[in-house]
């Protein structure tokens, strides 16, 4: 089993860090990864679909990310993307000005109640703190301790419906720029993820306060997951039923562009 979540994280990393480095330097021969309806890019997407399929078939629902010892932190979380939105969303700059004494995180969609959160109230729920490892597609891995509240937590409050299939993630920051028009970041899960015992709104880096270059004031953390999938500076948490009316409806920014929509490892 080990060896193949290992396989399988490998082969992740290569395929997407291949298929952004082919996007980004614009190869014609590669558009089909932008576009719906691509015969090609519609093979992927049945490969992915099987992929996750088979891992959730494989791995127990509740199987932990590794957890490491205070001592293996061996350097400050690495940042990357996007690291401050105040350049391009002046909410969010305001907010940072105020200390984030604005801020709200929303769980809206298909849920009984939608609910908001103040910075304060998540912080005064019971948390959870984790030390794992971020494995980014780029080939870097870094270990950190993360503080938070359990998402699962606020999905009990807000209480989804049964259509409820996913969660999108919308976040404050913005991609792209040059040729390609700035786009909103937003990721996605399913529940399943999202209601894992790791999966927490964090808050807290390395026994501090979150920093903006890393995702403040809150990003999600879904241990069992490749790095993109760990949204930052989230505001919104819309539960759907289909990715149908986002972005070009393959579940998240990167996915939009060539990346597996499961990502787990």
């Amino acid at each position: 089993m080990a060896d193949l979540i290992l396989n399988r994280r490998r082969l992740l990393r290569l395929g997407a860090a291949s298929a952004s480095s082919l996007l980004v330097a614009g190869c014609d021969q590669f558009d089909f990864l932008g576009r719906r309806n691509d015969p090609v890019r519609d093979f992927l997407e049945r490969a992915n679909q099987l992929t996750y399929a088979a891992q959730r078939a494989l791995v127990p629902h509740e199987a932990l990310a590794r957890e490491y010892a205070e001592s293996e932190i061996r350097q400050g979380q690495r940042p990357n993307g996007s690291t401050d939105p105040r350049q391009t969303n002046a909410e969010y700059a305001v907010m940072q000005l105020n200390g984030f004494t604005g801020y709200r995180l929303k769980i809206t969609g298909l849920v009984e109640q939608q609910k908001e959160y103040s910075l304060d109230e998540l912080r005064n729920m019971p948390a959870r703190t984790q030390i794992t490892r971020h494995d980014c597609v780029e080939g870097w891995s870094c270990i950190a301790k993360w503080t938070g509240t359990p998402l699962s937590l606020v999905l009990d409050e807000a209480r989804p419906k049964p259509a409820a299939r996913f969660l999108v993630y919308h976040c404050y920051d913005v991609m792209g720029g040059g040729l390609a028009p700035p786009e909103p970041y937003y990721e996605s899960s399913d529940l399943i993820d999202a209601y894992h015992p790791q999966t927490i709104l964090a808050y807290g880096l390395n026994g501090a306060t979150l920093p903006i270059q890393n995702g403040a004031p809150v990003r999600v953390r879904i241990e069992r997951a490749l790095g993109y999938k760990q949204a930052k500076y989230v505001h919104t948490i819309e539960l759907v039923d289909s990715f149908a009316r986002f972005g070009r409806g393959q579940g998240g920014y990167w996915e939009d562009h060539g990346y597996d929509w499961y990502g787990g490892i």
